[in-house]
């Protein structure tokens, strides 16, 4: 039988409130089963931003703040099997390319209208990425590298999330083409945070990543950090299992 299809997602809409900026980060080391699958070749569609939208992704003008990288939005949004019998719809039929924004101010654009990450519904993620980088394990890009993992407890994703975008249009890491996109997972017990790289096994890199992450995020002592190679998570299908763990 096949899959029911999802009531499709709009993740624009006018926000009336923020969330909390005073919120303590804190984070959480529960391990959520999460077969989050992030292979496949990516679905052509994309969502057709509202008309105040439809600028994004032209060409900067001479008074715009151009970006050293262009970055693509993405959201994936899980589907539950609806009846017995029914065929979970794969990754790529549930991974939708939202638009690619090249200047700061194209960015702010299309933030504004963005849906904060606290406030989706579970099981959907937004993943962006730099511009031809489709996010997924075996994509030329993204094979020989991994990401580093951060458990959030429930209501830090936007700020943590909004934290890390700064940092990444910003070029704070400072690891030249090294970083490849970051991910905002909304699962029910917590919410994952996680950054691409492409090079897994440079250390040096890969651990400097790490601690710059650590200082975006003003994580505490003790704070549990995790990373995973794609090709394991092509091994065992799985984004956020059998990781390997570090402590701050």
């Amino acid at each position: 039988m096949q899959h029911q299809p999802a009531q499709p997602f709009n993740p624009f809409k006018l926000l009336a409130d923020e969330d909390n900026p005073e919120a303590e980060v804190d984070v959480t080391s529960d391990d959520e089963d999460d077969e989050d699958e992030q292979s496949g070749s990516a679905s052509a569609s994309a969502v057709e931003p509202r008309g105040e939208l439809q600028h994004i992704g032209s060409e900067p003008s001479s008074s715009e703040h151009r970006l050293q990288y262009a970055y693509t939005l993405w959201y994936n949004r899980k589907c539950s099997t609806v009846a017995t019998g029914s065929q979970k719809p794969s990754y790529d039929e549930t991974l939708c390319q939202v638009a690619t924004f090249r200047s700061l101010e194209q960015f702010w654009h299309l933030y504004a209208y963005l849906v904060r990450p606290s406030d989706i519904d579970t099981q959907t993620d937004y993943l962006i990425f730099k511009e031809g980088v489709r996010p997924m394990w075996e994509d030329a890009h993204n094979k020989d590298g991994g990401k580093w993992i951060i458990r959030l407890k429930k209501g830090l994703a936007s700020r943590c999330f909004e934290a890390m975008l700064f940092a990444l249009l910003g070029e704070q890491f400072d690891v030249g083409d090294e970083i490849c996109g970051t991910v905002m997972s909304i699962r029910f017990k917590e919410d994952i945070l996680s950054v691409w790289n492409r090079t897994a096994t440079d250390d040096v890199t890969t651990k400097q990543i790490r601690d710059i992450i650590k200082r975006t995020l003003n994580l505490p002592a003790n704070t549990i950090i995790e990373y995973k190679r794609h090709t394991d998570s092509l091994k065992d299908r799985s984004s956020y299992r059998n990781t390997d763990v570090y402590v701050r």
